[in-house]
């Protein structure tokens, strides 16, 4: 196993999905060009700030997150009281794509970028089975064996949340993991049923 680096050999930048926008049902890989929503340009220029690490020959990470799955914070612990009272439901037509990754595999990849030095530049970290905003929230309610009837239409997003609603709720972007798998990382868990499953 090789060691940990920690001598500015490399670097791993939190990044994320959002760079690639609004994209319907496109299928995105590391090589799809940036989105046109402002927080595409905000990641763009995220990113844009560790040239100069890859200019000085550090090898450098942009790790690219879906959404991070774990009921100890972030958007699912933020979901699951409202899906436990039986108020889930799908945001929008529900026909958005969620680009989404357990935290467990989180992780994981962080140590497999260590270690592989093959895996550098963009690099999407999410599963490699995104689903629809529909789908989640039906496998949501079914593992907690609540109904999920609520409908959140658009326009009240937009009225309300305005352009972050529209931007964080409603952009569809349907994201592979391609170079991860192309370097061999396998992960545990691979669609959403078994995310829950484990998390839950």
């Amino acid at each position: 196993m090789k060691k940990w680096v920690f001598q500015g050999e490399l670097l791993i930048s939190a990044s994320a999905v959002g760079f690639y926008g609004d994209r319907n049902d496109e299928t995105l890989d590391e090589n799809a060009a940036v989105g046109d929503l402002f927080l595409s340009e905000v990641v763009k220029k995220w990113e844009e700030a560790t040239e100069k690490e890859k200019n000085a020959e550090i090898r450098v990470v942009n790790a690219r997150m879906g959404i991070v799955l774990s009921p100890k914070g972030g958007a699912l612990s933020l979901m699951l009281p409202v899906f436990r009272l039986g108020l889930g439901g799908r945001l929008g037509n529900g026909e958005q794509f969620i680009s989404w990754i357990a935290l467990s595999d989180v992780l994981r990849a962080y140590h497999f970028g260590v270690e592989h030095e093959e895996v550098q530049g963009p690099v999407n970290f999410c599963a490699p089975f995104p689903e629809k905003n529909k789908n989640f929230t039906k496998i949501l309610a079914k593992k907690l064996n609540r109904p999920a009837f609520f409908h959140v239409p658009s326009f009240l997003i937009k009225l309300f949340i305005r352009q972050q609603g529209k931007e964080l709720l409603l952009a569809s972007a349907k994201v592979f993991p391609k170079k991860l798998e192309k370097a061999g990382f396998l992960f545990e868990n691979q669609k959403l049923q078994q995310a829950f499953d484990t998390l839950l």
